[in-house]
């Protein structure tokens, strides 16, 4: 029922029916609930492996050693769910980034999508060259071209192998920017502007290597006009993370997702991040108190982040982002996008899925009309 008229997204053999990865949304809001239920729509479905550690009900210090068997024990219960295709989100920033990726190829996640730093390496137990006979595709998610060509460069040039796709990820995001504060709001950062310029950064590669390598657009894309308007300018699929949290199956709690139901356009801000980079979320008063200048005390049992300097910084973000989850939101705050305050209701993603494939037939019907009448 979701497949006429909309094109596929294929990265190396594996083939979404739909062409849209459901992004990875950190410290638990998507887990494998959400991750199979996208899948099982044909979308691609996305496991965060951040902070799983820190919402299995033990003190994080003690389990380090612990998350890349709860990451893998999450692939396993998302692909009891469904026969479509699971990826695993993994933050380079992380400092057990790479026990991250080996657990992830082992459990055979269908594709890895590696951001929040430039994925240069994997881990010492997986190399490039391995990755054919492993099985699982390796995506960068990245915000300019200049930051595609060093990743493609640097692996053609260290490896002789390449990844198979590239997300570009748009300043109309939720959560941490790729960007500076003054380049968000800049048209030349656009997201129109960056699918086109990646595009062409990719176009050697593909010819060295017999790789599609597709474009998958992401930042701000929230309804089936935006799908086929991304669509055209080059990317092969779209990403969207925010559109999924108001979901039956999305893994936050009731109130998580309430946030996002009732804010307003003016309650969606850029907050500075205490690992040092802008962000997008929902203003509450756990973020004016920290306007204010009020610190939020923590111990920090286990540096998660590589760039977090924990001794000085205002609050825990991964403490603050796990209470959000859980509903808490006195004492933390919710991730999202530049569009989240369009979001005024519940729906499954099944619904979900149907209303974007039908959102983007329309766009695509009216411009085979205006193109007719030209």
């Amino acid at each position: 029922m979701y497949f006429e008229n909309i094109p596929s997204l294929r990265i190396g053999e594996k083939i979404a029916t739909v062409p849209i990865v459901q992004g990875g949304m950190g410290v638990g809001i998507s887990r494998a609930g959400l991750a199979a239920a996208v899948a099982r729509c044909g979308g691609i479905g996305v496991i965060a492996a951040v902070g799983l550690d820190l919402l299995d009900g033990r003190e994080r210090g003690r389990q380090k050693e612990k998350s890349s068997q709860l990451l893998q024990n999450e692939i396993a219960r998302a692909k009891s769910q469904t026969s479509g295709l699971i990826g695993v989100n993994i933050m380079v920033a992380l400092s057990d980034y790479a026990r991250l990726v080996t657990a992830a190829i082992e459990a055979e996640a269908d594709m890895l999508f590696l951001g929040a730093g430039l994925p240069l390496h994997l881990s010492d137990e997986i190399t490039p060259r391995h990755l054919d006979n492993k099985g699982t595709r390796i995506v960068p998610i990245i915000s300019s071209a200049r930051a595609t060509e060093l990743i493609f460069s640097y692996w053609h040039k260290k490896y002789d192998h390449i990844p198979d796709a590239v997300v570009v990820e748009g300043p109309l995001a939720g959560g941490h920017l790729g960007f500076k504060g003054e380049e968000i709001d800049d048209p030349a950062h656009a997201l129109e502007r960056l699918v086109p310029a990646v595009d062409a950064v990719l176009r050697p590669f593909r010819k060295a290597y017999g790789k599609e390598l597709p474009v998958i657009a992401a930042g701000g894309v929230y309804d089936g006009g935006d799908i086929f308007r991304m669509l055209r300018l080059g990317a092969s699929g779209v990403q969207m993370a925010t559109r999924f949290i108001a979901t039956h199956e999305c893994d936050a709690a009731p109130a998580f997702k309430q946030a996002l139901i009732n804010a307003r356009k003016e309650d969606i801000t850029i907050i500075q991040s205490p690992v040092g980079l802008p962000g997008r979320a929902i203003r509450n008063g756990f973020i004016r108190d920290v306007e204010a200048g009020e610190r939020k005390p923590f111990i920090c049992p286990f540096k998660c982040l590589k760039g977090c300097d924990y001794k000085t910084a205002p609050y825990c973000i991964a403490l603050a982002l796990g209470n959000a989850q859980r509903g808490r939101l006195e004492h933390g705050f919710a991730f999202t996008g530049a569009n989240g305050y369009r979001v005024d209701r519940l729906l499954s993603v099944a619904e979900l899925i149907a209303e974007l494939v039908e959102g983007y037939r329309a766009a695509a019907g009216k411009n085979m009309r205006q193109f007719a009448v030209a």
